[in-house]
């Protein structure tokens, strides 16, 4: 194999462009091996093969050619391929790291130039190990692919006719979900230790019931929102160690779930409206009739929180747009978020707090903004205020939590969120006290819509889970029961 490659490398033109795919074929791979789930798009697949090998490819092949014709630089054609190769190589491992900055950029020029000039004797070799390492990530990677595209939706379908279920009450309906927003009773704990009775006085003054004991089934926005929106357990889908998002969670958010279909069904408009294109970054195909982020304002490597959208001024125009509609609206608002995802970037746990706190009372001054605009053009509305976790104070970083853990105050800092409901002429249906996680909650709300009761005989446990990776063999683990009592049982599916 060695002998052939010399071989191949000394044909004309077949070094430069073995250089310019060396460069690239790795950083594609590694961007595929650590972002898989944001780039699983076809449009991202082809934006990274022209980036990453047609432009070099072009690139390369010029500036060989032009140092082969040139008498100045013939005689420094392997030095300059060299610093091109180096230097590519690395800029292209810095875009797909996402730490991309100009002083990073000017410092790797001027190190890919000095082991440009002092390597280029051993270009062949520096292009053979490129090909190594991206034959090593292939055989890791294109598993990961597979195993991706081969996904299952199965564990989404659902026990009985609810998809078909026909409303009899059609008020408009919105769902706004403040990130990370924790209850009110947890807020009273010791680990938060925060009197936010103002705001919660505020929204039963504006005929808002609270349900302060109602808790997520997942701990992250994504495991949590899937669950929700497919009223179905998902149980991570067999999660792998040091992965830590759901596959085609995205897809299920944004593109096809129960949820969307049935307010559609039933003749609704639905509408998407998110401060940050973060459940968009892969490019989801959109169910909803509008979203308020356009794909083409998404970067094609992105972790979508590159710029912020007003929500509030979004709504309020979709509001406008649609006075002639039944409709149903999910907006998100990354606030107040919870503290520190990862250690390095941790304050301690005393300061994220603090920091949490702060942002909370940030999240209280736009959730009135947001009931304020609903109330001025739609008052009889069912509004629906709910969290998709909790704001994991107490820990150091959200991440500790996957640590055998049985406290009940931290756990329920994870898993206990905020829900309130604006109920139709403030009249509750009689089975409300069915809402006790976020999973049955359309099924509750189905219920309601269609005056049926008969779709709560298929309602989901009220438990939660999460992955434990530390002090315990990595698996899904139920934390909460039924009866909100704290348990440490592994689900084995």
């Amino acid at each position: 194999m060695k002998v052939k490659f010399n071989e191949l490398l000394k044909h004309k033109y077949s070094l430069p462009i073995l250089s310019a795919i060396g460069v690239g074929l790795y950083p594609i791979l590694y961007n595929y091996d650590s972002n898989l789930t944001l780039i699983n798009s076809w449009s991202q697949f082809f934006y990274l093969i022209f980036c990453f090998l047609i432009i070099p490819l072009i690139l390369f092949y010029l500036v060989y050619k032009l140092t082969n014709t040139s008498k100045r630089l013939i005689n420094y054609n392997k030095q300059i391929l060299a610093i091109l190769n180096i230097s590519t190589f690395f800029i292209l491992l810095l875009i797909s790291t996402n730490s991309f900055s100009k002083k990073k950029f000017l410092l790797l020029i001027v190190i890919a130039c000095i082991l440009g000039l002092f390597l280029f004797k051993y270009l062949r070799k520096i292009i053979a190990f490129q090909f190594i390492i991206a034959v090593v990530a292939i055989v890791w990677v294109i598993p990961r692919i597979i195993e991706s595209q081969s996904y299952s939706f199965n564990w989404a379908k659902q026990p009985d006719a609810i998809e078909n279920v026909k409303f009899k009450k059609r008020p408009n309906v919105y769902i706004i979900q403040p990130d990370g927003y924790v209850s009110f009773n947890e807020m009273k704990n010791e680990l938060y230790d925060y009197d936010n009775s103002k705001f919660e006085t505020f929204l039963e003054d504006n005929n808002f019931k609270v349900y302060n004991n109602f808790r997520s089934n997942y701990y992250t926005t994504l495991s949590s929102n899937t669950s929700m929106f497919t009223m179905k357990h998902h149980y991570y889908n067999n999660p792998k160690p040091n992965f830590n998002e759901l596959y085609n969670a995205r897809e299920i958010m944004a593109g096809s779930n129960p949820v969307v279909s049935i307010f559609k069904q039933n003749n609704y408009k639905t509408s998407l409206i998110v401060e940050s294109p973060y459940l968009l970054v892969n490019r989801p195909k959109l169910n909803y009739n509008y979203c308020n982020i356009n794909y083409s304002e998404i970067p094609f490597l992105s972790k979508g929180f590159e710029f912020y959208k007003n929500v509030n001024e979004d709504l309020e125009a979709a509001i406008i747009k649609n006075s002639k509609s039944d409709n149903f609206y999910f907006i998100e608002k990354l606030s107040p978020g919870h503290i520190s995802t990862l250690e390095k970037d941790s304050k301690g746990k005393e300061e994220e707090r603090k920091i949490y706190l702060k942002r909370v009372e940030e999240a209280n001054k736009w959730l009135k903004s947001m009931i304020g605009i609903i109330n001025n053009y739609d008052n009889n509305a069912l509004i629906v205020i709910v969290s998709d976790h909790g704001g994991f104070v107490g820990f150091d970083y959200t991440r500790q939590s996957k640590t055998k853990q049985t406290d009940r105050d931290l756990l329920y800092s994870v898993f206990s969120v905020n829900l309130a409901i604006k109920w139709p002429d403030n009249i509750a249906p009689e089975f409300d006290d069915k809402l006790t996680t976020s999973v049955n909650l359309f099924r509750v709300l189905f219920s309601y819509l269609s005056n049926d009761k008969k779709y709560l005989n298929h309602l989901q446990d009220d438990k939660s889970f999460i992955i434990i990776n530390n002090e315990s063999p990595f698996g899904v683990y139920e934390m909460i029961n039924e009866k909100g009592e704290i348990v440490f049982f592994e689900y084995v599916n």
